[in-house]
């Protein structure tokens, strides 16, 4: 029996939704996003004191705002994804999940610009600098879903379309961690 044309065997990979291979990425990523936030909580246990004072200069409206966004871009993602399992057209859910995308990316550029105007850069100071890596490291990650979802969107297929909310959930789930993380624990 030849098995050199054999598709690869994933194990529970393959239970899941989507590409295989996205799930590996997924899984990655996470890991790396989990090693820089508790990088960012052990900073902020040596040197609470600036921790709190770079916290405090933090626009909390804004990034409840983006948590905001996400989540409502997630939602119409996960539609996009109902829709073409029914058979529907897809197109709407997704230029929307990509708008909000794009809106999340003016919020963050807006408040980065009050950051840059107030003073502070990524050298500024150990939490300024955190805050700068691993929101900008976020919003990287956002460009790249909303480049992933353009394709999808081209290459219309249930396989693609899970593949490629897979990942926007993954970006909406690291920004629910994020949020709270960076901008509201003390």
């Amino acid at each position: 029996m030849d098995t050199s044309s054999a598709e690869p065997q994933w194990g529970v990979l393959s239970a899941l939704p989507g590409n295989p291979i996205m799930w590996v990425l997924i899984i990655s990523e996470m890991l790396v996003f989990g090693a820089f936030f508790l990088g960012f909580a052990a900073a902020r246990m040596r040197d609470p004191a600036t921790f709190q004072a770079g916290q405090a200069s933090l626009d909390v409206i804004a990034g409840g705002l983006n948590t905001l966004i996400l989540v409502t871009s997630g939602y119409c993602v996960a539609r996009a994804v109902r829709a073409r399992a029914l058979g529907q057209g897809i197109h709407r859910w997704l230029a929307a999940g990509m708008a909000l995308g794009v809106a999340f990316l003016a919020v963050k550029g807006h408040e980065y610009g009050r950051e840059f105007a107030a003073g502070h850069n990524i050298d500024s100071d150990t939490f300024f600098t955190l805050f700068f890596l691993i929101t900008g490291f976020h919003a990287l990650h956002v460009v790249m879903g909303l480049c992933v979802l353009a394709i999808v969107a081209w290459r219309d297929s249930l396989e693609n379309l899970e593949t490629g909310a897979a990942f926007w959930h993954m970006v909406d789930l690291v920004w629910l961690i994020l949020f709270p993380l960076v901008y509201l624990l003390r």
